[in-house]
């Protein structure tokens, strides 16, 4: 399930070669797609890092992952179907030299037509009593199953799916049951006022609410399925062509874009309201503190969203049964525009609010720090970075490293006697950023090498001779920490200037993305979108590629995910690793006896009973993800999900650990608790968490015993 992880890119721009592709200004949607087509075509064969010859066999290839991509459960089309569009399996290089749209046309329409099939199929399906007490069996792993051979195959497949759900259902309920029953007893035990009502009911009771549930989720999902767009399902069909040159290069719509920016730079024009969808509503969800929405005290979470006026003199949208992001996209705009949203209240009433968007940054998106209180009684500063973000639009926007700074004056404000700096599951993003934190924990010197595909290499150093924090370093990674966080990750380790901390090696991304604006190539108005291109590939000061590899730990310990498959290495399309010249010589800062900071760190966690409580769970976890198929007879059924839990019972003490670990906050922190809720309530979280951290209580460990 993890072989599609996607990650944050990371970005270089760079000046690109000027490519003029000329094209009259397209009619329609398909004319559109065509131009798109051949204009990805062009920019992959000219810009892409390791260009793939356009034939059949990359034909082949991109048929497959298209077909993959398109009904990956195959669940929609029929065995005959896939003989049909076998027919055009070694002609996808020609269509995209063309810009011919026949085959995705074809697998377009025939898709919505077996949705719309499928849709009246689940609707007899469930308007019939269903049995559970036959022994069938569903298979999980779609790689163990092929596509129907007719409608009535097609028809029990959905059955079974639908039973399986009904039962997962049933078992959601007799858990809710159970909890409400034990919350009731500690009421009474512990002589408490508080009033616990426990709903009982009776099997058929519970099947019929089961049922009624999924038939309602069904419902809705072919809803929203069939609310997609052609051209959003062609994003779909122009990334299989693109990512069988590698994972990294994807076609963006102008949308999509618009998302990307938004993640990067940590901000969005708009109201600070999360916007929910239930059962074909939009609701407000939680509002942002200080944002629009939550100024004008007239909005609470929970109102249902009926119109969207995005601009005073336009007619107000409709937007029940709106998909979230076309209601978002007409609630965002221009900083310092007006929205007005009409809401039905909890009490019935309906009020139009206006508002005026403002700037709303996505904090969780940016680096933030605390002080840990050690057992040795030194304080410790651990700092989160959950991406390497820079806004590149605004010169004062905000940026990792600026973060990153600000984090380390307040820790040293407090008397720290080292930092350890958390990059776990942390997918990369600027590389210009890693240069800068680079700074800030040493002196200049080269800290990656960047070679484009003519075989050029480029080394980027670091400027700064004043750095900010030159105490103990540790560097906390694990297997989602990619791209960026590698760069950062392996510089520490090459210079010697800190101890890298987590999972036995990281994800392993070493290729470097720029977006290509297709409409640059395009005597067009039109909007076509972009390709995110890989265009390099980036190599450690030593010369070695991260790339598949990733950073090997100096210090290892076994994470969740270690028993997953996540990493470039399981991509059957990604890049090769490869080792170049290093980038001069360089003196190491330290030398760490690595020997004997492991051999001490494994003594610990073999005593650690959450850490190999952790592993136990991670391992059963991984058990149950490799499970092909799942009994749909409920007492079979329900045995297997009464083992399941007397398994997890052995894993609640990992909801219940303690590390041992105490942690004090800024006082700025503190005063802005009183007045923003939220925050409170992501801090509160937060340190909840770092409680339970048997990683962070390791690398405390860790960090006290480097010299």
């Amino acid at each position: 399930m993890f072989k599609k992880f996607k990650l944050n890119t990371l970005l270089l721009f760079i000046p690109l070669s000027t490519l003029i592709f000329c094209f009259n200004s397209p009619k329609n949607d398909d004319e559109k797609m065509q131009t798109i087509m051949v204009s990805v075509k062009n920019t992959l064969s000219y810009l892409h890092y390791s260009p793939k010859p356009i034939n059949d066999a990359y034909s082949q290839e991109v048929y497959d992952k298209y077909i993959e991509m398109i009904d990956p459960a195959k669940r929609y089309f029929l065995q005959s179907d896939l003989d049909e569009f076998a027919k055009h399996r070694t002609k996808l290089d020609d269509y995209l030299n063309q810009g011919n749209i026949v085959f995705y046309n074809l697998t377009y329409e025939r898709l919505f037509q077996r949705v719309d099939e499928i849709d009246k199929m689940t609707q007899d399906i469930l308007s019939k009593p269903i049995n559970l007490d036959e022994d069938e069996t569903i298979i999980l792993d779609p790689e163990k199953k092929k596509f129907p051979v007719n409608k009535e195959e097609q028809y029990n497949e959905w059955k079974k799916f639908i039973k399986y759900n009904i039962l997962q259902e049933i078992e959601t309920l007799n858990a809710k049951e159970e909890s409400q029953k034990k919350k009731k007893d500690s009421v009474i035990k512990n002589n408490l006022k508080d009033t616990i009502k426990v709903e009982i009911l009776s099997p058929e009771q519970k099947r019929i609410k089961a049922t009624d549930e999924v038939k309602d989720l069904v419902t809705d999902s072919f809803r929203r399925f069939k609310k997609r767009k052609k051209m959003d399902w062609f994003r779909l069909y122009m990334n299989a062509y693109t990512e069988v040159f590698d994972p990294h290069t994807n076609y963006f719509s102008p949308k999509d874009k618009e998302d990307f920016d938004t993640s990067f730079s940590g901000k969005v024009i708009g109201i600070g309201a999360v916007i929910q969808e239930k059962k074909g509503y939009l609701y407000l969800g939680a509002l942002t503190i200080g944002a629009p929405a939550w100024k004008s005290k007239q909005l609470n979470e929970g109102d249902k969203i009926l119109k969207v006026q995005a601009k005073p003199n336009e007619e107000p949208v409709n937007v029940a049964g709106m998909l979230v992001e076309e209601a978002v996209r007409l609630i965002r705009g221009e900083k310092g525009t007006k929205v007005t949203l009409t809401v039905e209240k909890k009490d019935k009433t309906i009020r139009e609010v206006t508002m005026v968007r403002e700037e709303v940054a996505i904090e969780d998106t940016f680096a933030r720090s605390i002080i840990v209180n050690a057992p040795d009684g030194k304080k410790y500063g651990f700092i989160n970075l959950p991406n390497f973000n820079a806004d590149f639009e605004d010169a004062k926007g905000r940026n990792a490293s600026d973060d990153i700074k600000n984090e380390i004056i307040k820790l040293k404000a407090q008397g720290i006697s080292g930092i350890i700096l958390d990059l776990r599951n942390n997918g990369g993003g600027s590389l210009t950023e890693v240069g800068d934190i680079m700074g800030l924990f040493m002196n200049e010197g080269p800290y990656v090498q960047v070679k484009d595909g003519s075989g050029k290499t480029q080394t980027l150093r670091s400027k700064t001779n004043s750095p900010l924090w030159s105490g103990p370093l540790v560097i906390l990674q694990n297997e989602l920490s990619a791209s960026a966080s590698e760069i950062l990750a392996g510089v520490v380790q090459d210079y010697g200037r800190g101890v890298v901390v987590g999972s036995p090696q990281s994800f392993g991304k070493g290729t470097v993305q720029t977006f290509v604006d297709l409409n640059r190539f395009l005597s067009s108005n039109d909007d076509f979108g972009s390709l995110k291109l890989t265009i390099q590939k980036f190599y450690r000061i030593t010369g070695e590629s991260t790339q598949k590899k990733g950073i090997e730990s100096d210090i290892k310990m076994n994470d969740f995910f270690t028993h997953a498959e996540i990493g470039e290495r399981y991509d059957d399309y990604a890049l090769a690793w490869d080792k170049i010249t290093p980038a001069g010589t360089f003196k190491k800062l330290n030398t760490f006896d690595i020997a004997k900071l492991q051999k001490n760190s494994t003594e610990r966690l073999s005593k650690n009973e959450a850490y190999l409580l952790l592993q136990q769970s991670a391992k059963w976890k991984e058990e149950l993800d490799k499970e092909e198929s799942i009994t749909l007879n409920q007492a079979k059924f329900s045995e297997i999900m009464k083992q399941r839990k007397e398994q997890v019972k052995k894993f609640e003490a990992l909801d219940k650990l303690e590390n041992g670990l105490k942690f004090s906050r800024y006082q700025e922190d503190l005063a802005r608790e009183k007045t923003d809720e939220v925050f409170k309530k992501k801090s509160e979280n937060w340190i909840k968490n770092l409680q339970k951290d048997v990683y962070l209580k390791e690398a405390v460990n860790i960090i006290a015993e480097i010299k």
